[in-house]
């Protein structure tokens, strides 16, 4: 499963990068506005972190002409930006003709199995169910992500599922599980996966004892004594 970071802070990005497991972002104009910068350049300075990641980047308008405008845009930025259009009616009427431009398109704010359908039918490249907002009202978003990869697989749709507003570790683990092609998560979150208190535990016992060792055996660390030259 790829792992997307779900924000738009650029020291964030520069460390889920640097720690090589990051294959890119997902931004939304609620994330891009926390970081009080203008949205193109933002955007740019995203894609030159990440490189040779995926960077979306949102559309705000929600009629056709709109979206379609805000999509030819926002795609001539760079060649790693994927257009993400909200999944309304005007939404999938642009993500039809976008994706016969080759234009690649994520659906977001995704919460049912038919609208995943309509999504893929009409050509999405991406298509991000909303795992962790479905929870907060009382349904299962995992249900909900099982439910589409089952259809994508039957009908072999090429659209790829993004897990999108996972709130904790669990939900990234049973996403893998069910074979999410991707999950956005935030930093936090993504700073989890890296915990386990029996990994702490331990290496806190290892350095524990070799502290004591070391006061016998010398520190392994230090570059070892030249050898006395023969005499002639």
């Amino acid at each position: 499963m790829k792992i997307f970071l779900d924000t738009a802070n650029l020291e964030e990005i520069r460390q889920g990068v640097a720690l090589g497991v990051v294959d890119g972002v997902t931004t939304n104009p609620t994330l891009v506005a926390k970081e009080n910068a203008p949205f193109r350049q933002h955007i740019l300075d995203i894609c030159g972190i990440v490189k040779n990641g995926v960077v979306n980047a949102e559309v705000v308008s929600t009629d056709f002409a709109g979206i379609m405008r805000e999509a030819h845009e926002v795609a001539s930025w760079h060649p790693n930006i994927v257009v993400k259009i909200p999944m309304i009616p005007d939404g999938v009427r642009a993500l039809s003709a976008l994706s016969k431009e080759g234009i690649r398109v994520n659906i977001t704010l995704v919460f049912s199995a038919p609208q995943a359908l309509l999504v893929a039918k009409a050509g999405a490249y991406f298509v991000s169910p909303f795992l962790g907002r479905l929870d907060d009202i009382g349904e299962n978003g995992l249900v909900l992500l099982r439910d589409i990869l089952e259809i994508y697989r039957v009908y072999n749709y090429p659209t790829q599922v993004l897990a999108a507003s996972l709130r904790h570790p669990m939900h990234i683990l049973e996403a893998a599980k069910m074979g999410s092609h991707i999950g956005t998560m935030p930093y936090k979150v993504f700073e989890q996966l890296f915990h386990h208190p029996l990994t702490d535990k331990g290496l806190e016992t290892f350095l524990k004892d070799w502290g004591k060792a070391r006061e016998v055996l010398g520190d392994i660390m230090a570059p070892a004594a030249a050898a006395p030259k023969a005499a002639r």
